[in-house]
């Protein structure tokens, strides 16, 4: 890829071409339907952080809603890319 093109890009565009060379989005997919047990640990680690920050910071019970809210938020956003037929090893225009 030659510089005066990469130069156009959105930051997005630049940071995915420099790390990953195809969207991010693309890469989750691979890792969801490939290793499909690594998304679970990452929900079952996010909820194990969550619990522990919310005693050490002493904060009531209903903090978890925030949370919980986050996580809807991801979840409902998760459909606008996972709906889409799966194509492995995906790449970017």
């Amino acid at each position: 890829m030659n510089w005066k093109k990469w130069l156009k890009f959105n930051p997005y565009k630049k940071l995915w071409v420099l790390l990953g060379k195809r969207p991010w989005t693309f890469i989750y997919r691979d890792i969801w339907h490939k290793f499909e047990l690594f998304p679970q640990l990452q929900w079952l680690a996010t909820g194990i952080g969550a619990e522990y920050t919310r005693q050490s910071l002493h904060l009531p019970w209903w903090s978890h809603l925030v949370w919980v809210g986050i996580y809807i938020y991801g979840y409902i956003n998760g459909h606008f890319f996972w709906g889409k037929k799966y194509i492995e090893d995906q790449q970017g225009e």
